[in-house]
C-alpha cells in the first residue's frame, strides 16, 4: 500500500500531537511494508505570519495531489483582531471547501478506563458508542449572504440546504449505521426552522432506501440534553453543519477529554483528517498535550483512505491498551493523579508506538 500524506500541522499544540500521529503511521508503515509518503506544509497562524494567507497555494496544491491530508489545529490569540476571512480558521474553512468533503465523521466512545474523567456517572457513559456524522460544506459557517455592518451595529450569517446535499451525507450516514448498530438519529429545529424542515423531509426519503436501519428523530436542544442522560442510546448521528460542531464537542465528555477525539472528513477530491481539539495555544510547547486524538485520527487515514483496517484496529487498540495500562497525559490524570503514571506528549505517542509495533509484529 502506497499512501501519499500531506501534513499540515497548524499552531498552538498543532505540531506536537500530529508529529506523535505521524510516528505511529511510520512504525505500522515500516512493519507491514507499506509505503507512507509524508509532505509537510503550513495553514493557519503560521502559514499568515510566514506566507500573508491562511493558506499559501503551494499547501492547497500539495494537498489536492496527496492521497489524505492531516491538520494538527489552527488558531492563536494574536489572530483574533484580524477579520473572519483573514484569520487561521479561514485556512481550515478555505481547505475543507477546496478538498470537497462534505461528511465529517466524528466517534465518540467511552474508554472504560476513562470513565472517571467523565463528569457523568461511569454506568451512564461506560459502553457509549457514537459516530457522528456532520456535513461540512453548508449551513451557516458557508452560506450567503453573510456580513458584520460595523457601523450600523449588526450582522447576519445564511443557513442554507439544497436537498441534494441533505441526501448526501444523509446516505453516508445510513450506509455506516449499516455496518455498526443499524440506527440513525438525525438532528435538527424541524418546529422552527424552514431549513430543518427540509432536512427531514430529505433525510426520511433517504430513509426509505435503507429498510434494514431504523432511522428517528431529534430536536437539537433535546439532543444536547439526551447525550448527557442517555448516550448508549445512539449509534450514528446525522446533522447539519452548525448542530454537528456543537454535539460532537459535547460528546467530549463520553471520553472524558476533548483530547481523545478524532475525525475523518470525507466525500470529496481528498480526505481531511484532524483531531477535534484546537490549537489550546497556553499549552503549547510545555508537553501537556494530549496526542492522542491526532494518533486515532491517524487510524481514520489507515481505514478510509488506505483501507488498512486491521491496521487501524491495531493502532486504536494500542491506545486502549496504553489506557489499561495506567498511562496517561496530564488532562487524562485530573480525577485521581496520584494513581496514574502521567506521561508528556511524547512519552505518550512513544507508548502507542511501541504497543503498535508489539501487537502488529505478534501477526506478521
Amino acid at each position: 500500500m502506497t499512501l501519499k500524506i500531506l501534513v499540515t500541522a497548524g499552531d498552538g499544540i498543532g505540531p506536537e500531537v500530529t508529529s506523535e500521529a505521524v510516528a505511529v503511521l511510520r512504525e505500522v508503515a515500516e512493519i507491514g511494508g507499506h509505503k507512507f509518503e509524508f509532505d509537510a506544509r503550513r495553514i493557519g497562524g503560521v502559514a499568515i505570519v510566514q506566507d500573508g494567507t491562511p493558506l499559501p497555494a503551494d499547501t492547497l496544491e500539495a494537498a489536492l495531489a496527496s492521497d489524505a491530508v492531516l491538520l494538527g489545529a489552527v488558531g492563536g490569540n494574536e489572530f483574533n483582531s484580524l477579520p473572519p476571512d483573514k484569520r487561521p480558521e479561514a485556512g481550515l474553512l478555505q481547505i475543507r471547501a477546496a478538498l470537497g468533503g462534505f461528511a465529517n465523521l466524528r466517534p465518540a466512545f467511552a474508554f472504560k478506563e476513562l470513565t472517571v474523567n467523565s463528569p457523568l456517572r461511569a454506568e451512564v457513559v461506560d459502553g457509549a458508542d457514537i459516530l457522528f456524522v456532520r456535513e461540512l460544506l453548508g449551513g451557516l459557517y458557508f452560506g450567503r449572504p453573510r456580513e458584520w455592518n460595523r457601523a450600523g451595529g449588526e450582522a447576519w450569517n445564511t443557513m442554507r440546504y439544497t436537498r441534494g446535499e441533505v441526501e448526501r451525507v444523509a446516505r453516508v450516514a445510513f450506509e455506516l449505521a449499516r455496518k455498526r448498530r443499524k440506527k440513525v438519529t438525525s438532528v435538527d429545529k424541524a418546529n422552527v426552522l424552514e431549513v430543518s424542515q427540509l432536512w427531514r423531509a430529505a433525510v426520511n426519503e433517504v430513509a426509505a432506501e435503507f429498510p434494514d436501519v431504523t432511522v428517528e428523530h431529534q430536536y437539537v436542544d433535546a439532543m444536547a440534553m439526551h447525550l448527557m442522560n442517555q448516550p448508549r442510546n445512539y449509534d450514528v448521528v446525522v446533522t447539519e453543519n452548525l448542530f454537528g460542531d456543537i454535539l460532537s464537542d459535547e460528546a467530549a465528555v463520553i471520553t472524558g477529554s476533548l483530547g481523545m477525539l478524532p475525525s475523518a472528513t470525507i466525500g470529496g477530491k481528498v480526505n481531511l483528517y484532524e483531531p477535534v481539539h484546537g490549537s489550546a495555544p497556553d499549552i503549547a510547547g510545555r508537553g501537556l498535550a494530549n496526542p492522542l486524538g491526532a494518533i486515532l485520527t491517524g487510524a481514520l487515514i489507515l481505514r478510509h483512505s488506505g483501507g488498512l483496517e486491521a491496521e487501524a484496529a491495531a493502532v486504536e487498540s494500542a491506545v486502549r491498551r496504553v489506557l489499561e495500562q495506567g498511562f496517561r497525559t496530564p488532562d487524562l490524570a485530573r480525577a485521581n493523579p496520584q494513581g496514574f503514571t502521567v506521561l508528556s506528549t511524547k512519552e505518550m505517542g512513544a507508548k502507542v508506538r511501541q504497543t503498535v509495533k508489539e501487537q502488529l509484529a505478534s501477526r506478521v
